[in-house]
């Protein structure tokens, strides 16, 4: 069973970041907005039991709690602790990748070459911040210059992601093509 660490605020004052003292996934990132997006996940299925959960987010040691800001923080870190307990821990055996969130197939050599330097930026400059906070974010399209993300975890409905935050990582990936524009989505 994986023991707590710690429980860290985060930039967004809806959410929490659980750490964990051992891993649940292996680098694969589990998002999930809704109790039915997370039908397949035994515990993020356990999280959304409870009232006015609207993001869990998994990613190796630790799961970012996402609320509609109906609930008082400490009852509900109480309830949402008792199944992060009772998870099993990552076993050796279970491997898995990550699936990507967009098709790169379907790009020019050109537009794959400018979105492999961006996401050298991504992962680089980017998210090792947001990960800090209990978000994430992958790359969901990128034509005619215009590259939109999707914000995960505790990103996803933080007021900041969609202003400052997306206007830093537009700063940044202009650095590889001043006519890019980043929308989040």
């Amino acid at each position: 069973m994986p023991k707590i660490q710690d429980i860290d605020l985060t930039p967004n004052p809806n959410a929490r970041k659980f750490v964990l003292k051992e891993p649940i996934t292996n680098g694969v990132a589990r998002s999930f907005e809704n109790k039915e997006d997370a039908s397949s996940d035994n515990l993020a299925s356990k999280i959304f039991e409870f009232k006015g959960i609207t993001n869990v987010f998994i990613i190796d040691n630790w799961i970012t709690i996402t609320q509609d800001g109906s609930r008082n923080w400490d009852d509900l870190l109480v309830e949402v602790a008792q199944p992060i307990r009772e998870h099993e821990p990552l076993k050796i055996d279970d491997v898995s990748i990550d699936e990507p969130h967009f098709n790169f197939d379907d790009l020019t050599e050109d537009d794959k070459t400018t979105l492999d330097a961006i996401q050298d930026i991504l992962d680089q400059e980017i998210r090792p911040y947001l990960q800090a906070d209990g978000g994430d974010l992958y790359i969901v399209g990128f034509k005619d210059k215009l590259l939109q993300v999707h914000y995960q975890g505790a990103c996803g409905s933080c007021p900041s992601s969609l202003t400052g935050t997306l206007m830093g990582i537009e700063s940044m990936v202009k650095r590889v093509d001043p006519e890019i524009t980043v929308t989040a989505i």
